[in-house]
């Protein structure tokens, strides 16, 4: 497994994951992210598997598998852990190269813009209470990405990248606007569930009328 030194650390995100991309392996192990990133680390990683997973929504299946290491890392923000642990056969696995291309092709040009528009602020929004708080609410929005809903994970995953670019760069306006997300998509499930569960409730009855109905009918 290849071991590169992309200088991640005093680099634009955007164009350590252009370098990664353009090296000529055919194979992008995870282990070779978890290594480009640096310290960027749990950041970086839940930007990177936020978007896959967003873009590979649609393909049913996809973002059950995709989603577990997403939930792993997730889970150790909430812990505080100070490095990032992923077991042997995770840090094996592979993805070829050339569809990592296809992401960053994909991402590119709107997370450029982002990040030129970033910058540190906000402090107490990535403070160490903050993290763990991040950490819970990205974990339970991995459950919800790795639930074979089709198209229902599209929105958690970005919410996931966005939590993730915002610790990564300690852009407490990028934190805020997940937060914001996060809320509106909860509000929006809730209002979805009344809805149906009214309806549910609404043609049950309507069935259970008719039945008594076509009882009384046929009983007189």
């Amino acid at each position: 497994m290849p071991d590169y030194d992309y200088q991640s650390d005093v680099r634009p995100f955007s164009r350590v994951l252009e370098d990664i991309g353009a090296k000529e392996d055919e194979k992008l192990y995870l282990g070779e992210l978890v290594n480009a990133f640096g310290e960027r680390g749990f950041g970086a990683l839940m930007v990177f598997f936020g978007l896959v997973n967003a873009i590979a929504s649609p393909i049913p299946g996809s973002t059950t598998v995709l989603g577990a290491p997403m939930l792993l890392i997730c889970l150790q923000v909430a812990f505080r852990r100070d490095q990032l642990w992923m077991p042997k056969w995770a840090l094996r696995s592979s993805l070829p190269r050339e569809n990592f291309r296809g992401v960053v092709a994909r991402v590119r040009k709107p997370l450029g813009i982002i990040e030129r528009l970033s910058k540190p602020r906000l402090g107490f929004m990535s403070s160490e209470a903050a993290e763990v708080l991040i950490g819970v609410t990205a974990s339970i929005l991995s459950i919800l990405v790795m639930l074979p809903l089709f198209g229902a994970n599209l929105f958690p995953s970005l919410f996931i990248a966005l939590f993730g670019f915002g610790l990564m760069q300690r852009d407490g306006v990028a934190i805020g606007v997940a937060w914001v997300g996060v809320a509106g998509f909860g509000v929006f499930v809730w209002v979805a569930w009344e809805l149906i569960s009214r309806l549910f409730l609404a043609s049950t009855g309507m069935w259970q009328s008719a039945w008594q109905w076509v009882v009384a009918l046929f009983g007189g």
